[in-house]
């Protein structure tokens, strides 16, 4: 199975920007090991790694809105924190079943779907909002 991230979803910030592609990569290295059926260990290790590279990731991500005085940074970082909920239960199933076509398809439909919505409308609307800046706050950096 294929997750690629696509241009169209690209905010304009190049931080941001590259962890998405990142995200991508990585959620569709997990794909690719739950259809292979390689086994709980390894699909394991995969999960926990997306699990920190998504934390490291909302955390620079909630960085910039607080440094940049984003007005929606509130209801973004609650986004985050839902997100991850959802996907610590997704990996809660992995750790009590296994991976499995069924959890795969979940990964695929629940994270892939998220993160095309949530980029494509939250993080747009960020990376538009740091393109524009803020006279007051300096640059994008």
């Amino acid at each position: 199975m294929k997750v690629a991230w696509e241009p169209w979803l690209a905010v304009g910030h190049p931080v941001i920007d590259e962890q998405h592609q990142a995200l991508f990569q990585r959620v569709g290295l997990l794909l690719e090991a739950m259809h292979a059926n390689r086994g709980k260990e390894e699909v394991g290790k995969l999960m926990a790694f997306l699990e920190e590279y998504v934390a490291t990731h909302f955390a620079a991500e909630e960085g910039l809105m607080v440094a940049h005085g984003y007005p929606e940074a509130e209801a973004h970082a609650a986004q985050h924190a839902a997100f991850v909920k959802t996907f610590l239960g997704l990996k809660g199933e992995l750790v009590e079943l296994g991976p499995s076509s069924a959890l795969a398809i979940r990964v695929n439909h629940v994270v892939c779907g998220w993160l095309r919505q949530h980029i494509g409308w939250s993080d747009r609307a960020l990376g538009t909002f740091l393109r524009a800046g803020r006279p007051d706050r300096g640059t994008l950096d």
